[in-house]
């Protein structure tokens, strides 16, 4: 990892700050210490990034096999929200059906989120992977709950209304690269870029290693700024909001399909 990258990754994470391999601590406790020396500014990445051109629906395949994102049907993750002011769970499950979108044969993806037992949100997400490994996000389908209000927006679907396909893993994640995980203008505008490709992160009494980690953001909210984690034969394993409220996100349990 350069040390611009590095310094970067520590400079964002208020929450937890980066040692200089990148090691975390997860959901038992604090995290390690920040990086020796001073701080130097973060580097400057592009805030807006073109939207990919979706590959033809022939050149994908017909799973999702990416080492750092495995959609195998019946995985399952539950996640918790540390931090907020009230208790949250993410359930996470690979689903056996798929979806057609734009011709393209998509993994669907549920993921229900629960505060303090109470469903506030459901969602359907799509995705596919290219002959090339990348694999591309396709839209989502969700509904959130909120004091007896039920909403849709965040909703989009490639093609359709103006929203196109993005990345949610590149093939070859390189340092530094940034790319676009999805565009419907004024709705879902989230980019993301690598900064580390080699970390290590301790999640309660698991420790990862070769982690990538990602920080994703949106011109559609300008100050928030969120660090990922994603660990080989997993995927997510951690996130880590650090702006505009210090949150934390981590794996609990995990079951493969």
């Amino acid at each position: 990892m350069s040390t611009s990258l590095r310094t970067a990754g520590a400079a964002l994470t208020a929450v937890a700050a980066l040692t200089a391999t990148t090691t975390l601590a997860g959901a038992a406790g604090p995290a390690a210490g920040p990086a020796s020396g001073p701080a130097r500014p973060a580097p400057r990445f592009p805030r807006t990034v073109p939207v990919p051109t979706l590959p033809r629906p022939e050149d994908f395949v017909a799973r999702v096999t990416h080492p750092y994102f495995p959609l195998r049907p019946g995985s399952r993750g539950v996640y918790r929200t540390v931090g907020g002011s009230a208790v949250q769970r993410d359930t996470v499950t690979v689903l056996a059906r798929t979806r057609t979108v734009l011709g393209i044969e998509a993994t669907v993806v549920h993921d229900v989120a629960r505060e303090n037992g109470e469903v506030i949100e459901d969602t359907y997400d799509w995705y596919a992977q290219d002959r090339t490994g990348t694999v591309w996000y396709l839209g989502e389908d969700t509904t959130s709950y909120d004091g007896g209000q039920v909403s849709h927006e965040g909703s989009w679907e490639a093609g359709v209304d103006g929203a196109y396909a993005g990345i949610a893993m590149p093939a070859d994640p390189e340092l530094g690269a940034p790319y676009r995980q999805e565009y419907l203008r004024g709705s879902a505008e989230d980019q993301g870029v690598v900064l580390d490709v080699r970390g290590k992160v301790t999640v309660g009494s698991q420790l990862y290693r070769r982690v990538l980690m990602t920080r994703d953001y949106t011109r559609l909210e300008p100050t928030l700024v969120e660090l990922k984690f994603y660990a080989r034969g997993v995927g997510n394993v951690m996130e880590l909001g650090v702006s505009p409220q210090a949150e934390r996100v981590v794996l609990v349990r995990f079951r493969r399909g």
